[in-house]
């Protein structure tokens, strides 16, 4: 049975509300997991250098120089999966400036650092709707790997993308959209 202390009297009552969970991994200083949330504390060491002829971290079955590395590089991304996909790379290999830039400035935070501890092991897009490159908005559905030291876990997102200026932006993301 779990013993209630009494309540300093200069704290206001705690509140009768379920935390959010991502609210709860933070708070304990552990690794975050969601790509909006990507949280931090040191710079890009220790982020993996896929090489040029290496698979591509995305999953999509080519060639790191062929898949992500053009749009990590400048090469807008042609529709919204390949950005979701190359912001997965960017997650990967620690490209928080790819992340900043290729975020919506209307919902961009004002700053992302990453963790390298948090180690991005596998993608699985799930759905797309929209996206295409004649498109202005799309959707698409994934579930992300991840590990930081002993826990492990998936993120499954449904992020929402916009194509303005001829290239397109990611805008948000619902975690766990089922």
């Amino acid at each position: 049975m779990r013993r209630l202390r009494p309540r300093h009297p200069d704290r206001p009552p705690a509140r009768a509300s379920v935390r959010h969970p991502l609210r709860r991994l933070r708070r304990e200083g552990r690794c975050l997991m969601s790509f909006g949330v990507a949280a931090s504390r040191t710079p890009r060491d220790g982020f993996a250098r896929p090489a040029a002829g290496d698979p591509c971290p995305c999953g999509s079955g080519e060639r790191f120089e062929g898949c992500c590395r053009p749009a990590l590089h400048g090469t807008p991304a042609p529709t919204a999966e390949r950005l979701m996909r190359s912001r997965y790379t960017a997650f990967v290999v620690g490209d928080a400036p790819y992340l900043s830039g290729t975020w919506h400035p209307g919902t961009r935070p004002e700053e992302l650092t990453l963790d390298p501890a948090q180690k991005w092991t596998g993608l699985e897009i799930i759905d797309a709707e929209g996206g295409g490159e004649s498109d202005t908005r799309g959707v698409v559905e994934f579930r992300a790997a991840w590990r930081c030291g002993a826990d492990r876990g998936v993120l499954h997102e449904r992020s929402r993308f916009v194509r303005q200026a001829e290239r397109w932006w990611y805008l948000d993301g619902r975690i766990d959209p089922d």
